[in-house]
């Protein structure tokens, strides 16, 4: 089994609360962008964005990875954006675990902030997908490791 690390530095228990999920089936790319989109967020607001994204409500503005990717009147300054829908499942049940690990230490859940969440690349699964004339062609799925670090404010 393999040992996990967080890649937060300077956690102290008395101040943090953390929660990570590892190798997650989403797109790292989606899970970067809604990382960068809910860093600095309250909780509450966090997962009500979420909810909101979830729902087709409201768009998650693409920074890096924005290549083709249609633009949304609703965003503000970064007019290119999606609704990724699976990754903010994910991170919606990710802050739900975080909530409850703040419960658990007694830290007030109204002035909890998200001060680091952090997406990267885990392991490839490696399959192959049929082609013409008996050949086949690889086709790689990249598990997602995501991590959330909350702060009482």
């Amino acid at each position: 089994m393999p040992q996990y690390a967080y890649s937060f530095q300077n956690f102290e228990k008395t101040k943090h609360v953390r929660a990570s999920s590892r190798d997650t089936e989403i797109s790292h790319k989606h899970a970067r962008e809604v990382c960068v989109a809910i860093k600095d967020m309250p909780l509450n607001k966090a997962k009500e964005y979420l909810e909101n994204v979830v729902a087709l409500k409201q768009p998650v503005a693409y920074r890096r990875y924005k290549n083709e990717v249609a633009h949304r009147s609703e965003l503000q300054g970064f007019p290119a954006g999606r609704f990724p829908v699976k990754a903010a499942g994910e991170f919606l049940r990710l802050l739900n675990n975080l909530e409850a690990n703040a419960e658990y230490k007694g830290m007030d859940l109204d002035r909890l902030t998200i001060i680091h969440a952090s997406a990267f690349p885990g392991v490839k699964i490696k399959r192959f997908t049929s082609r013409a004339f008996g050949r086949n062609s690889p086709k790689y799925n990249t598990l997602v490791h995501v991590e959330v670090v909350g702060m009482e404010k």
